[in-house]
């Protein structure tokens, strides 16, 4: 897992700490009732955050085949079953409720000692499975604690999904090449190119290149903070799940 900027969570200002209606909040907000909009909103939190749901329940003891049939099923029943309302109760984040429940699921699967059979029940989400398990096999073995690579993997897709939108950011503009240059300066490498190499490399002035890389690493920020709001329900919840985040990849 790649680390993590040190964000300061209160030195990001204008836009960025604008806590605008997201897609937990407008699950929450829907409650018991459900709403369509609520059910996109879900779906794509479960779509960006279902690899923690495989890595946890094979860490759990489960084969790679259990996992793909598990994770399939159990987020066919949290899609349909309106499972969210209980999270509106309780206002959780989406973080802490995806692990929860997950847990209950696996613990009502015991009892009833069957699984969907592989390619039944209908597929809510289209889920690469074949690259999960390629990722599950770079875990470090000495980890056992399912609970620990929830989070590990919670906040490694999570920094995966700021780095691509990043990416995405500069190849729009048509400066791919430049981003791939500059990443490293994101965690403060010390492989990382030095910036009078790295100017004359790009044809750019040093200075140039100091200022893309001070609103490279201002801009990550921003959509770090954008993207953690995606998954809590209060504004006031974002920093604490910055600094949760920051404990993790420390860790």
């Amino acid at each position: 897992m790649p680390p993590v900027d040190r964000v300061n969570p209160d030195s990001a200002e204008g836009p960025a700490r604008k806590f605008h209606t997201t897609h937990w909040s407008v699950v929450l907000a829907a409650g018991e009732a459900g709403s369509d909009l609520a059910g996109v909103a879900l779906s794509r939190l479960c779509q960006t955050y279902w690899f923690p749901v495989y890595a946890f329940i094979r860490k759990r003891g489960y084969s790679a085949e259990e996992a793909q049939d598990f994770t399939q099923e159990f987020f066919a029943g949290f899609l349909e079953k309106n499972y969210v309302a209980r999270a509106a109760r309780e206002r959780g984040r989406f973080r802490v409720f995806l692990m929860t429940s997950v847990e209950n699921f696996l613990h009502n699967q015991h009892d009833r000692a069957q699984a969907l059979k592989r390619g039944g029940g209908q597929k809510l989400l289209s889920l690469d499975y074949e690259d999960a398990e390629d990722r599950y096999q770079v875990e470090p073995i000495e980890e056992s604690d399912p609970a620990r690579i929830f989070e590990q993997q919670w906040a490694a897709t999570l920094l995966e999904t700021v780095l691509n939108r990043l990416r995405d950011e500069f190849s729009a503009e048509g400066r791919a090449g430049l981003f791939e240059e500059l990443q490293a300066h994101l965690w403060g490498d010390s492989a990382s190119i030095p910036y009078s190499r790295l100017a004359e490399k790009c044809g750019l002035k040093e200075g140039n290149i100091k200022t893309i890389a001070h609103r490279l690493r201002q801009r990550y920020r921003e959509l770090l903070r954008e993207e953690i709001a995606q998954t809590v329900a209060k504004p006031e919840e974002v920093d604490d799940e910055i600094r949760h985040l920051m404990r993790i990849v420390s860790q």
